[in-house]
């Protein structure tokens, strides 16, 4: 146990070094014991109010397992609210998802943050339960069947909150107290719904040590998404009542992280607000959370007993730094990368065809950055020519190059794009379906494009060439945390050889039509 403790006080002490940033706090739990309890630097750098155990923070993200906590412990069969989900969207065309479907992010729904942007929102901008509402009420299409596939979509759990206020005639903030906080000890807890500040002035900040931070602007109003504010000691208290239940399989957490399948029988490794994944050998489950200004992960290795939370009030990766803790924790180290392998000759641009997505592949400090998702991946080369990480895989195959997602239940050969993009896009482009428009412009030989709609005008942005009437439009704000990433814009000729119409999306948000109005 010394060494243990050694280890562990030496990663922590790494832990502002390794992650600069105005503060943070970290707990590791082992057996229900408290092992580590720190916290460092400032809940609010202006003000010099220190970061303590007991600062409030925005576990953002981390808010879906307790949602889903509340869904289970007052309807324990969820499909009962099935109809309440097909109620809240009325223009939806076909089947609609199920309330399980919306638990493990198997809707098929758009992410609402990701159609916002699409909307012409600023990333500053407003965007409360009105905006919400439209866009979530406006749905007319999945972009997959319920069940199929999984795709990280916020307002499954916006929409599950909702529905229990219906349901129980009681606000959801009650809620989480009477059903959770209150039986898990978790004294402060509460639902910070407005992210404009917190009562104790902690405060979230954007930048870098290199550049400086400066206090994160954010107007958001999150419900069952993202809305829980909690201290490092309800976390604590939190990790503690997971494992004093851990043997009793009907107990909150037990039902939470139990196994979890796509349609056709495929295990899926997210499930009730829970990600599923294996580090050091062990099963892990976990989440982890983020806004502007703010990271958070929490993770659960049930065979060891150990429990390990991280805050930061900055954008440093928190889940990078809960695994440190981690092996230090175990005593293993970090796996490292194969040295000397040679450049794949597979790197390319290319269409995943499913999605319609761009797939990007090049080498950045000797690893593969593929560029497909919400954010650019590193990923690893393997002795075989394939490189992966834990949840994505290039792998070259007698037939071409593939894509395996798993996490996604999704495997499929990459469409390359060779050649040199056309620049006779210029116009203007009607969404139906969100009654929004895409404008591309060129502005002295440069192509820039911009999204418009009954949230405001986005700001133009120049667009990237990927291939023959293929390009990328970055998205490097936006109103969530993460971007949604690089919209794909894929362009259609009609017979004439003049651009009619151009299909949209991003990995969040899928295969949107705009037809050429002008």
């Amino acid at each position: 146990m010394t060494t243990t403790l050694s280890r562990l006080d030496c990663a922590l002490a790494a832990l502002p070094r390794s992650f600069p940033g105005p503060g943070g706090a970290a707990a590791v739990l082992r057996d229900g014991e408290v092992l580590a309890r720190h916290a460092w630097g400032w809940a609010n750098a202006e003000r010099r109010i220190p970061f303590t155990p007991r600062s409030l923070f925005r576990m953002c993200s981390v808010t879906k397992q307790f949602t889903c906590g509340l869904v289970l412990d007052a309807f324990p069969d969820p499909t009962v609210l099935d109809a309440d989900i097909r109620a809240r969207l009325p223009l939806l065309e076909g089947e609609a998802p199920g309330a399980l479907h919306l638990c493990h992010n198997q809707s098929g729904l758009r992410d609402y943050w990701a159609v916002a942007m699409l909307h012409g929102a600023p990333a500053e901008s407003p965007f409360g339960d009105r905006e919400a509402g439209r866009v979530i009420a406006g749905t007319r299409s999945l972009q997959f069947a319920p069940g199929t596939r999984y795709s990280y979509v916020n307002q499954n759990f916006r929409l599950l909150s909702d529905i229990l206020e219906a349901r129980t005639g009681r606000g959801f903030g009650e809620l989480l107290r009477t059903r959770i906080f209150d039986r898990a000890g978790m004294g402060s807890a509460f639902l910070a719904a407005d992210t404009r500040a917190m009562p104790d002035g902690t405060e979230g900040y954007e930048g870098t040590q290199a550049g400086g931070f400066r206090a994160a602007e954010n107007r958001v109003l999150w419900t069952g998404d993202a809305g829980l504010g909690a201290t490092l000691d309800d976390m604590i208290a939190w990790e503690r009542h997971i494992d004093a239940t851990r043997d009793d399989p009907e107990a909150l957490y037990s039902r939470l992280s139990a196994p979890v399948t796509f349609a056709n029988g495929a295990a899926a490794p997210y499930g009730f607000g829970l990600g599923r994944t294996t580090e050091f050998g062990r099963p892990i489950t976990g989440h982890g959370g983020a806004l502007r200004g703010w990271r958070s992960h929490r993770l659960y290795v049930p065979s060891e007993r150990i429990s390990v939370v991280v805050l930061f009030n900055h954008m440093s990766d928190a889940n990078a730094a809960a695994l440190d803790l981690l092996a230090a924790t175990l005593g293993e180290e970090r796996a490292k990368p194969a040295a000397d392998l040679p450049v794949p000759d597979w790197l390319g641009s290319y269409i995943e065809p499913e999605t319609g997505l761009s797939a990007r592949a090049d080498m950045v400090d000797g690893r593969v950055r593929l560029r497909f998702g919400h954010s650019a991946e590193k990923l690893e080369l393997q002795p075989d020519g394939s490189a992966g990480s834990g949840r994505t895989r290039l792998r070259p195959a007698a037939d071409g190059l593939w894509l395996d997602r798993p996490q996604e239940n999704q495997s499929s050969r990459l469409v390359p794009c060779p050649g040199d993009a056309a620049t006779d896009l210029s116009g203007r482009y009607r969404c139906d379906e969100l009654e929004a428009e895409l404008e591309v412009v060129d502005a002295g030989g440069a192509l820039y494009g911009g999204f418009s709609g009954f949230l405001g005008q986005g700001r133009m942005e120049h667009l990237d060439p990927v291939g023959p009437d293929v390009w990328t439009l970055p998205c490097p704000r936006a109103l969530d945390h993460t971007p949604p990433g690089d919209w794909t814009l894929v362009f259609r000729r009609d017979g004439t050889g003049r651009v009619s119409e151009v299909e949209v999306g991003c990995w969040l948000a899928r295969r949107l039509r705009y037809e050429r109005i002008g």
